[in-house]
């Protein structure tokens, strides 16, 4: 029998699968879950919300692993899983608007001081996101933060992969054109 870690993808999702083998879907998420929780990190600017978004991810993709076609990488597959459930999250909360506003205000005092401080303006990517809307921002850390290919965020995000591409360069546009890059 072969090391779980040495089995790719494919052979994992059917193991556990055929014997619902827990230790081969621990292999799937142990693979995952750097890059699915940076990606709701992102999404949700919350380190605490993203972690709780990612276990329950996991679990509706253990729940759900079933209906996954093998069509696409199963990263892509697990994002678009991660998406909804921030999209879920979002719509249960009522303060959600706020608290983007309120990162957002933070994030431009921070770069204020900083700018002060030291002469030049401070360029992170938190300033970076902060400048563009949750389906740009999301796509846009599906690329460069999760490297997945456009085919990939289009099966996550269930948009024609012409969009994705446009949503990329448009987001890549305002950024560069509001930090003067």
């Amino acid at each position: 029998m072969k090391k779980l870690a040495l089995m790719d993808d494919s052979a994992l999702i059917a193991r556990v699968l055929a014997k619902r083998d827990t230790n081969a879907y621990g292999e799937l998420v142990k693979r995952n879950q750097s890059r699915l929780r940076s990606f709701l990190r992102a999404l949700s600017k919350d380190h605490e919300l993203a972690d709780d978004l990612a276990q329950e991810s996991f679990v509706t993709a253990w729940n759900k692993l079933h209906t996954y076609t093998g069509k696409g990488s199963f990263t892509g597959w697990l994002s678009s899983i991660a998406y909804r459930t921030f999209l879920q999250e979002k719509r249960r909360s009522t303060r959600y608007r706020e608290i983007l506003e309120e990162v957002s205000i933070n994030m431009h005092e921070r770069g204020a001081r900083s700018a002060d401080a030291s002469g030049e303006q401070l360029l992170d990517l938190d300033r970076f996101l902060s400048m563009l809307n949750e389906e740009e921002r999301g796509i846009l850390v599906l690329s460069y933060g999760c490297g997945l290919s456009h085919r990939e965020i289009s099966e996550a995000m269930s948009l024609p992969i012409g969009t994705v591409k446009t949503i990329i360069h448009r987001g890549k546009k305002r950024i560069r054109k509001h930090f003067e890059i």
